[in-house]
């Protein structure tokens, strides 16, 4: 009961917020706490500036760290906001005012329980940049190593932990009350929330990102992501290698450093798909300022706080469903769907066919450079509402880095589009992944792992048939003997292995028609 009162009460100050700006959709369109949201209605200002979408923005700007963290993950849910509003919430600046430096050198100091001094030799108490959660400094090390320190927000822990709670009540009650949003998922988007801010707040897992996206990118010309310092890495801090560059969307500066945008933007084309398709780990908050191109011509990421992941299914699925859409195959890109088990079987495929078929042409016919994968997969997620297919958020955190990645793109090269000059490493990527030779070798590779569990499966059939005599079945203390050692259970082994090869045989025939 106390929760629920406390609740009310931080929901009341948030619908007041959003009343000033204009911005009480959202909580309308939910229907949560509709008595709230109706005084609230009664202050809301009716002449506040900007689309819709801009207005939410700089409500959940001003509420402070977690609704702006909510609202970037609101950015990747176009197929539950519309195209627009998703957009204009893309655009939000996770910018804050800086604390101080004597904070910064306090929280150091407490992390590592010795002096800055002991450190760095030169610490800079101005911040670089200051985002909700943490700020950076550039520093140097004693040995003389140009570094940039990120620090944690002081109690920002509690801070985010009262609006999670907010936010968790809400959901829950949204699932209660309105089935209807079920599909939606409101609860896993509060989950995907609470996961990334803890992983946030915990250094050491954004230290730990970066240091495997690097090995991923191991002898890469093209890419590169600057050194963690473990050593002065903790929970609150982490410090790596500086990073010194253009950002990505200067083309002016890039072309003032002797390079060439087409080039540069093929580069970062082929670091995003590598990172997507063929690692399936994916830097999934690449606005231009956290991508540089170094003096020596290499696109270099840093801040790794959020992170994309997509298993080999899903990106085999996704693969298949753009290279269908390309083709303009839209009775295939609907049948992937189906098969895996986005959409439910009792839906009609011929009608999906149609709806894919409504949303690809108007894209797909236009000039190369303005084709846009990402908006292709975002007005696919809205329609999907009418076939009952559950929210991806795997899928959507990607399409919101897709498109800020093509944004990005066009800006730095107008008449290029990304994907087109990523074309060789995808042909060969779906050759790999999806032709007949990757079929065979998945089959082969199923076939295996099942042979491979059949002693842990016979253990288990033995456990589960030693029975009590209360009318269950019980095997005889001999038989359990022969298949441990005896030549029943090599005779067994025989005739599945045999089993196992005219299996083979089967899928592979199967799989190449």
């Amino acid at each position: 009961m106390f929760r629920t009162v406390r609740n009310i009460r931080r929901l009341w100050t948030t619908a007041r917020l959003l009343a000033r700006h204009d911005a009480l959709f959202p909580l309308e369109y939910l229907d949560v706490a509709p008595a709230v949201v109706r005084a609230a209605r009664w202050i809301s200002r009716r002449d506040a500036e900007g689309r819709p979408g801009q207005r939410l923005a700089q409500a959940l700007n001003e509420a402070g760290p977690s609704f702006i963290k909510l609202g970037q993950i609101l950015a990747t849910r176009s197929d539950l906001l519309g195209e627009e509003l998703a957009a204009d919430l893309s655009d939000l600046q996770d910018r804050l005012p800086p604390f101080s430096g004597a904070e910064a050198r306090i929280a150091i100091e407490t992390e590592f329980d010795k002096p800055v001094a002991d450190m760095f030799a030169k610490f800079d108490d101005t911040p670089v940049a200051a985002a909700s959660i943490a700020q950076v400094h550039f520093a140097v090390t004693n040995d003389g190593w140009e570094v940039a320190v990120k620090v944690l927000r002081p109690d920002i822990e509690a801070a985010f932990a009262r609006d999670l709670d907010l936010l968790q009540w809400g959901a829950d009650l949204i699932e209660r009350t309105r089935p209807d949003l079920r599909r939606l998922k409101p609860r896993e988007v509060v989950a995907t929330l609470a996961t990334t801010v803890e992983m946030e707040m915990d250094l050491r897992f954004e230290a730990a990102a970066a240091v495997e996206i690097a090995e991923n990118f191991e002898g890469d010309t093209d890419f590169k992501v600057p050194n963690v310092d473990w050593g002065r890495t903790g929970q609150r801090v982490m410090t790596t290698e500086r990073i010194a560059g253009v950002s990505l969307d200067d083309r002016d500066g890039i072309e003032a450093a002797g390079y060439d945008p087409l080039d540069v933007t093929a580069k970062a084309a082929r670091a995003t798909f590598k990172q997507v398709f063929r690692d399936g780990f994916f830097h999934a908050d690449v606005h231009p300022g956290n991508l540089f191109v170094t003096p020596d011509g290499v696109i270099a990421a840093v801040d790794f706080g959020i992170m994309g992941r997509l298993d080999i299914r899903t990106r085999r699925v996704l693969g298949e469903m753009l290279l269908a859409f390309l083709m303009r195959d839209y009775r295939r890109a609907a049948e992937v769907h189906f098969e895996a088990g986005w959409i439910p079987a009792d839906q009609s495929v011929d009608a999906f066919t149609q709806a894919c078929r409504s949303i690809a042409e108007p894209i797909l016919d236009k000039p190369q450079n303005e084709i846009s994968i990402a908006r292709l997969l975002g007005q696919l997620f809205q329609i999907t509402e009418a076939f009952q297919m559950e929210a991806q958020p795997e899928l959507l955190l990607l399409q919101k880095t897709m498109l800020v990645a093509e944004g990005t793109a066009r800006k730095l090269s107008p008449d290029a589009n990304m994907w087109m000059l990523a074309r060789p490493l995808i042909k060969e990527w779906m050759e790999q992944t999806l032709g007949p030779e990757a079929r065979v070798r998945d089959a082969f590779e199923g076939i295996t792992g099942t042979v491979n569990k059949l002693p842990s499966i016979m253990e288990r059939l033995e456990a589960s048939a030693n029975i009590i005599s209360d009318g269950r079945m019980r095997l005889h203390p001999e038989t359990i003997k022969q298949l441990r050692r005896g030549s029943w259970s090599d005779g067994v082994a025989r005739s599945l292995w045999f089993a196992t090869i005219f299996l083979l045989f089967l899928v592979i025939i199967v799989h190449l028609n």
